[in-house]
């Protein structure tokens, strides 16, 4: 049986971990390289690293940080913010990345997935997607959710799937930090869309969230939070006995 899997978030911006609500509202967590080198301790089972802010300050990713917290990890990284050609998955891999997260790049540029699945294998290939209820739809939004595309997000799912990603980390913007649960609806509506994995973002506030989650979805392959690691509201040897207690499968660390 496939385990369920838990992973934190590091929104990392100017070299700090940072974490906002409804994308806004942003103030200063930790160090990432301490913060890191926590969550593989404490039985993380992969870690993202988004630099939140490269994309709309139109500059690479911040390759220094990178580095140091992929030497202090042995957990699966993925690693997105201002990813917009393959020279930029080249740069991120080299420092230590296993997957990249493509999200405004691929919106300019969607042959930049089937580009990136060819040179690097699917696998290494995550499309990220910030969507929000707009009239009733659900709607992509760019730029770390600044920027209204006009691009459907069944339809965005879809078409990255096609292209060759090889995951899918669907950020919910209307439930993002404020900790009320996962955006179950959305969350739904995509996954029947598409058959490669889908990492869930954006609401969670406790363990019970988490179990809801994969009650609700069980095709979903993983949760993904940030603020209540960061605070240690909830540890993640807490959630895992729990989730196993409740029969989802998850891999407890010895």
């Amino acid at each position: 049986m496939i385990t369920k899997r838990i992973i934190p978030c590091l929104d990392v911006r100017n070299g700090r971990v940072v974490k906002g609500k409804r994308f806004e509202g942003v103030r200063d967590v930790e160090d990432p390289v301490a913060l890191a080198e926590f969550y593989n301790r404490e039985g993380a089972d992969e870690l993202v690293f988004y630099d939140i802010t490269a994309t709309v300050e139109g500059r690479g990713l911040f390759t220094d940080v990178l580095r140091e917290v992929a030497r202090q990890i042995f957990i699966p990284l993925t690693v997105g913010g201002g990813i917009n050609t393959l020279d930029d998955f080249d740069r991120v891999l080299k420092c230590g990345a296993d997957k990249v997260s493509v999200n405004s790049g691929a919106i300019k540029n969607p042959a930049l997935i089937e580009e990136g699945a060819k040179r690097y294998g699917n696998q290494c290939v995550v499309l990220s997607m910030d969507v929000r209820r707009v009239d009733g739809r659900f709607m992509v939004f760019s730029g770390g959710g600044r920027f209204a595309t006009g691009i459907d997000a069944l339809e965005w799912a879809k078409r990255g799937e096609d292209a060759g990603a090889g995951e899918l980390v669907v950020n919910s913007i209307d439930t993002d930090g404020v900790k009320r649960g996962f955006d179950l609806e959305m969350l739904k509506a995509i996954e029947q869309r598409v058959s490669i994995p889908v990492i869930a973002s954006g609401g969670a506030g406790c363990i019970d969230d988490f179990v809801r989650l994969f009650d609700a979805i069980p095709s979903v392959d993983a949760g993904l939070a940030a603020s209540i690691f960061h605070y240690r509201e909830v540890s993640i040897a807490d959630l895992k006995r729990t989730l196993q207690q409740n029969g989802i499968p998850v891999r407890i660390q010895r």
